[in-house]
């Protein structure tokens, strides 16, 4: 086979590890970059610290409003798709490029095998959840992380593929289905661990001693382009009166400049981390404060506990034993999620085996 995979973003390219090694075992892979992340830090890192190979194309649509950038990656995309004529193309997540890379091929009537489909916050107005939503009406392949994203494609009338056989003999007459895979972000983190505990010595450039520390991430528009509610976290992390180290990311820099809006220790700003760095820091982290979907995955599966700076969640598994906790953008709720008892035992195991890439070229051989 011939698969044409799409990667844009940090999450994705942490995605695209673990199935770039399973698809290029046995079959031919076309890797795109549109350059939806084009800071070094965002991108360049974790294409060097995970050995991914080097794309073929890489479009540079760089940063933008939603239709802009979308538009971009649609039409220089299409090119790619044009020039290549894959048997299949693969798009992960809920991005732009998740977006642009699924109107694309649907168009150029080529399959696509959407990861990490079945999401579902239900909140529209997430433009992830437009994104999501949209990839997975236009994907052949449904490959869900975990049995409550199956169970929410079933109820939009997705079926669940019964023997692995969801296409007919002819390409023109597939069949969508939902196939419970695991999530391979799994994959990612069993397969870097110890990689990172090997490679990483970012607690000692910080001084940081495990379990004395907390790790904070803000990223998402909805927190960083409301002044009042990114006070509210940075009060609520100056509240904890505890080291935080916050990776700043470039939007989220940019957003406190030009507010009155003070972070002082034991608030530490760090520059943005690859992905060994950032395993290490969740993993040896008291507690972990976010909103990114993906760090409160890896933060559950690390076993470390989470408070989500958000009203909802697509990872709702999260949420079993208090592993992770809904606190909004509001400081109350954010230190009373985090001064709450501490957890013991380990989460339980609901996103797979850590071989969902496997199962994803598996059934793309046989169907």
């Amino acid at each position: 086979m011939k698969i044409l995979t799409i990667v844009g973003a940090r999450p994705q390219f942490i995605k695209a590890g673990p199935f770039s090694r399973a698809v290029r075992a046995r079959h031919t892979e076309v890797l795109v970059h549109t350059g939806q992340h084009y800071d070094p830090q965002l991108s360049d890192v974790f294409f060097d610290e995970l050995s991914l190979p080097r794309p073929e194309y890489h479009l540079g649509v760089g940063s933008g409003s939603h239709g802009r950038q979308t538009g971009q990656i649609l039409e220089r995309v299409e090119d790619v798709m044009r020039r290549e004529t894959p048997d299949a193309v693969v798009i992960f997540g809920d991005t732009n490029s998740t977006l642009a890379g699924a109107l694309a091929a649907a168009k150029l009537g080529i399959p696509i095998a959407h990861v990490e489909a079945g999401l579902r916050s239900f909140v529209r107005d997430m433009p992830e959840e437009i994104n999501r939503i949209v990839a997975d009406r236009l994907s052949t392949w449904l490959f869900a992380p975990t049995a409550n994203a199956v169970e929410n494609l079933r109820l939009e009338g997705v079926p669940v593929a019964s023997g692995g056989a969801a296409l007919s003999p002819t390409t023109k007459d597939q069949r969508p289905a939902s196939y419970l895979t695991g999530d391979i972000m799994y994959d990612a983190l069993l397969q870097n661990a110890t990689i990172a505990q090997q490679r990483s010595r970012v607690l000692d450039t910080l001084a940081l001693r495990p379990g004395t520390y907390s790790l904070a991430t803000i990223h998402r528009a909805a927190n960083t382009d409301d002044v009042a509610k990114l006070a509210e976290i940075f009060d609520a992390l100056a509240l904890l009166k505890e080291t935080v180290i916050v990776p700043l990311h470039p939007r989220t820099k940019a957003a406190l400049m030009g507010t009155d809006i003070e972070v002082d220790p034991p608030v530490r700003i760090i520059d943005p981390v690859g992905y060994l760095d950032m395993l290490q820091l969740q993993k040896n982290a008291r507690m972990v404060l976010t909103d990114s979907g993906g760090v409160q995955k890896e933060a559950y599966l690390l076993g470390v506990p989470c408070v989500t700076m958000r009203d909802e969640t697509e990872w709702v598994e999260t949420l079993e034993g208090g592993w992770n906790v809904l606190a909004g953008a509001d400081c109350d709720r954010i230190l009373a999620a985090a001064r709450r008892t501490p957890l013991t035992g380990d989460p339980p195991a609901v996103f797979g085996d850590g071989h969902a890439a496997e199962k994803m070229v598996a059934i793309l051989e046989r169907t």
